[in-house]
């Protein structure tokens, strides 16, 4: 198995990264880099300039917009993406709804949403977890009862990432109670300005506001917003859930934050903030760190070359899903470790005066933001209980 990149591979990775240093805001580079929240209008201008280019929709068909790369380009653009810094636009478009309605939607749902959706004209949210239905949405209870040429929603859902913002919601409602509970279930399309919806914050630990939940109250939804088949929006849900294996360690995103920890650590060790044995013992462990990051990239690149010859799906997607969020995650444990006492006292007390110390005051939700990324995409639990069943047959 080769894993070097083609000439031309690297000819189009040159490319992309022209692209990136050139077409890049400036002002949204350094956001990414100083770990600032993206306001609304920052995803949406980045998002329609990739859109220009023709890269905001890669990997759908190439008649919606998108582009017949292989894995290898796919892969090579994901992670020279994390390198320039460069924000990721909006997940529940580009790799959420999009797809789906591709796959499921009518022609006339594709012909009103698709192009909008890639040009983030519509800001799309997700309307899955329920306080009792998280990992197991199977559980979901929200109901959606055929009335006529409307289906009548009464429900809750939470965890709703940027609902504050969304003008539509994609989502799983219970049409039929009877059966497997993963029977019954439709995938439905609903405006979020229709009357009987409430919205109302979640604000997380991080202190952030992305989360939210949502009411439902008589909500009127037309039939024509169903996705599928009524009942089969399990199986709509399954190809949503469906990560893209090519990317979904986010090597280039780890990459980039190794190296600003290593820039810290010789920032930190020239002002004389370390001593010599702090910087030994960090320098230790970045070594760690960088050896565990190849070896998860070699595995990545292992599972681009299975798919560019037609490999199928097996345990090594879970697996870099688990170590791929444990690399993040560690990431932020180290700058918290660098930040020290300070760290935790900004958080509690807002922003240091001095602006060369941003990072110290960003250290500590840094670190508390990123403990869901082992639960979003399928749990960790879960992902190793797919790898036990595939690989140890347990």
């Amino acid at each position: 198995m080769n894993l070097d990149f083609t000439p031309e591979e690297i000819a189009f990775r040159d490319e992309v990264r022209a692209f990136f240093r050139e077409a890049l805001p400036d002002d949204l580079r350094r956001k990414m880099i100083d770990r600032e929240h993206l306001e609304k209008d920052d995803t949406v201008r980045w998002q329609r300039i990739l859109n220009a280019r023709g890269w905001a929709v890669t990997h759908w068909p190439v008649q919606y917009g998108g582009q017949a790369w292989t894995p290898a380009q796919r892969y090579i653009f994901q992670e020279e993406m994390a390198l320039a810094h460069a924000p990721e636009g909006s997940p529940f478009n580009v790799n959420m709804i999009g797809p789906v309605l591709c796959r499921f939607g009518t022609d006339e749902q594709k012909a009103r949403f698709l192009a909008a959706t890639a040009n983030l004209d519509i800001w799309w949210c997700q309307g899955f977890s329920e306080p009792g239905a998280g990992s197991d949405l199977a559980s979901l209870k929200t109901s959606a009862v055929r009335d006529g040429d409307h289906y009548v929603l009464n429900g809750q859902k939470i965890w709703t990432t940027q609902a504050q913002h969304a003008d539509w919601m994609f989502g799983l409602f219970r049409t039929d109670n009877s059966g497997r509970k993963q029977q019954g279930i439709s995938f439905l399309l609903l405006d979020m300005g229709t009357p009987g919806i409430t919205v109302r914050p979640i604000e997380t630990i991080d202190g952030g506001h992305d989360a939210n939940e949502v009411f439902f109250d008589d909500v009127r939804v037309p039939v024509a917003n169903l996705v599928g088949e009524e009942g089969k929006g399990w199986d709509v849900a399954k190809h949503l859930l469906g990560s893209e294996r090519s990317g979904i360690a986010r090597i280039g995103l780890s990459k980039e934050r190794l190296s600003q920890l290593r820039s810290l650590e010789r920032r930190l060790a020239d002002d004389g903030t370390l001593t010599t044995a702090e910087q030994q013992r960090l320098a230790f462990k970045l070594a760690e760190v960088e050896v565990e990051l190849r070896a998860l990239e070699l595995t990545q690149l292992r599972v681009v070359s299975a798919d560019a010859h037609g490999g199928g799906a097996n345990a090594a997607a879970s697996i870099l899903k688990v170590k791929g969020t444990e690399m993040q995650q560690r990431m932020t444990e180290l700058v918290l470790e660098l930040a020290g006492p300070a760290g935790l006292a900004t958080a509690a007390h807002g922003a240091p005066g001095d602006p060369d110390q941003g990072w110290i005051a960003a250290a500590a939700p840094f670190y508390f933001t990123m403990r869901k990324v082992s639960i979003f995409g399928g749990s960790n639990e879960i992902q190793k209980n797919i790898i036990a069943k595939t690989m140890l047959g347990l």
